[in-house]
């Protein structure tokens, strides 16, 4: 009957795709229609038109930051063509539109297995099964209206095969799951469930069953306020709900009818629903890829404007919001004790101990296995570090597994193709040292401090400070100045004033500065003609 009833929610579209199909197959017919899983009247008018993605995911701060409507997106959005536009109710639908069943859908009373495995690849050598499982029911309670009903931690050798456990394992969990009342959902800790497994395990339990990229992309979509994270997390669906597609499938053709044809347009069920899966997935695609070059547009504005750009990174949940709140005195940053808190990418002006102005960019958080399309989905997001003059790596210290959080950082950036350069230079903050008693850390080149309560920011203002002067290859210069001329007024505007030593009676003044090299040129252009 689940079956059945969710064939009827696709009947509007498996009649519009029948009706594609006949207009494709008509020789008379003048245009063509492309299929969406959007049904809006702007689409319907934009014809096969892709759409542009408006939006600011930049947020800027303005503390201690001067005009800072300079930052503003500076396009002229209005020349963009009609049909090259998506609105906010045509994302809102997108995001909402074919959501995954199941996971979203009121309360859940969830139980937690996690396969404990004892070799081979899939063994996990820098963590254990318990902190594992630790981190799971974090995941489960970070979820309204979810909570964690019991938990079992299984040995397995075969976490390759359908069912996962051996066939005692597997016995004695469908007992255990079967004589704990009030189950929903159970959570198998696992990167990704197969299609078949996913199948084969909801079968024998009778209940939903889902995977941490399932679960992670429902908390994801829970957090999700912006057009940029709702369209990167509805692409990252796009594999999920086509491994539902599959089982649902399966389900319906053993009643006979999956592998019908519908109304005589020549494709069978699962054809129609694949075809509208990737032709959604592509205009997702799109829409993205204007976003990437958009942002390309305001990374090249900051980088005229010559302020250094410092991305904040780290496991989720390490602190990173609460750090640039301490370091900029933003108060518009809301800090959450919460993963995956942060989705969007957001710049925060603060300065350094020079008054040199700089931007904290605030990242989305990582977490240990999470299959690659999750992050691909997201690149367009996690693409701005690459483009950092520094990264700072923020480690929850006071985590039993803060190793093992920093090695998945670090396998993420690599996998990220971050340059070389950025990785050599990373400054590794120790952060919540204030959740720790007689701390004594023994890895060099590390800045231990609290964002909480503010300790270790000094040094750690002047750590970046001196390694944003070497990466930008800004000098510290004393220069020579007439009073009566606006060469101080200039250094104040382009460059980073750190003192000014006045002569009264010559009315001169010698000042120290920081600066780029492009404004030394532009400085010594204008004011000593060469």
């Amino acid at each position: 009957m689940t079956t059945l009833r969710r064939i009827r929610s696709w009947l509007p579209l498996l009649q519009r795709a029948c009706t594609q199909s006949c207009q494709r197959a008509a020789p008379t017919s003048s245009t063509t229609s492309s299929s969406s899983l959007l049904h809006t009247p702007q689409r319907a008018a934009a014809g096969t038109g892709l759409s542009f993605l408006q939006v600011r995911t930049l947020s800027l701060s303005a503390a201690r930051l001067k005009n800072t409507d300079d930052f503003s997106t500076g396009f002229n959005e209005e020349e963009e063509e009609e049909e090259d536009f998506i609105d906010d109710k045509e994302v809102e639908e997108l995001f909402q539109q074919q959501a995954p069943t199941g996971i979203g859908e009121g309360q859940h009373r969830v139980f937690i297995v996690h396969p404990d495995v004892k070799w081979g690849s899939r063994k996990q050598h820098l963590t254990t099964a318990e902190l594992m499982m630790a981190e799971a029911v974090g995941l489960v309670n970070t979820l309204d209206n979810w909570r964690v009903v019991d938990k079992i931690i299984l040995s397995t050798k075969t976490p390759e095969k359908k069912r996962i456990f051996g066939k005692g394992n597997f016995q004695a969990l469908t007992e255990k799951i079967r004589q704990t009342a009030g189950i929903t959902a159970v959570f198998v800790n696992v990167e990704r469930l197969s299609p078949l497994s996913e199948r084969e395990l909801e079968e024998a339990w009778g209940l939903k069953v889902f995977d941490r990229y399932s679960v992670v992309l429902h908390i994801f979509r829970c957090n999700a306020r912006t057009k940029e994270a709702k369209l990167q997390i509805s692409l990252a669906e796009i594999p999920l709900l086509r491994s539902r597609l599959k089982n649902e499938i399966a389900n319906f053709d053993q009643q006979g009818g999956g592998s019908r044809y519908i109304g005589g347009s020549g494709e069978t069920l699962l054809e129609v629903q694949q075809r509208l899966l990737k032709e959604r997935e592509l205009k997702i695609r799109s829409a993205l890829e204007k976003l990437r070059r958009k942002r390309h547009l305001l990374r090249s504005q900051r980088k005229h404007k010559e302020f250094p750009i410092v991305s904040v990174l780290g496991y989720t949940n390490c602190g990173k919001t609460t750090l640039i709140k301490a370091l900029t005195g933003d108060s518009g940053l809301e800090p959450r004790n919460q993963l995956f808190a942060t989705l969007d990418v957001t710049v925060h002006a603060g300065q350094l101990p020079s008054h040199m102005t700089v931007l904290y960019v605030d990242t989305i958080g990582f977490l240990s296995q999470l299959p690659h399309q999750l992050i691909d989905s997201f690149s367009a997001t996690l693409e701005d570090i690459k483009y950092s003059d520094l990264l700072v790596h923020v480690r929850d210290i006071s985590h039993p597994e803060t190793v093992n959080q920093k090695v998945n950082v670090l396998n993420v950036l690599k996998n990220l193709q971050i340059p070389d350069r950025l990785l050599s230079s990373m400054i590794e903050v120790y952060n919540k040292i204030d959740l720790i008693d007689n701390c004594q850390f023994t890895e060099p080149h590390t800045l231990p401090i609290s964002a909480l309560e503010g300790r270790g920011l000094d040094d750690l203002k002047k750590a970046v400070e001196e390694k944003i002067v070497n990466s930008t290859g800004k000098h510290i210069l004393d220069l020579q100045v007439d009073l009566s001329t606006p060469q101080l007024s200039w250094l104040y505007k382009e460059a980073t004033v750190q003192d000014v030593q006045v002569n009264a009676d010559e009315g001169s003044a010698v000042v120290k500065v920081i600066i780029s090299i492009a404004a030394y040129g532009r400085y010594k252009k204008l004011f000593t003609g060469r």
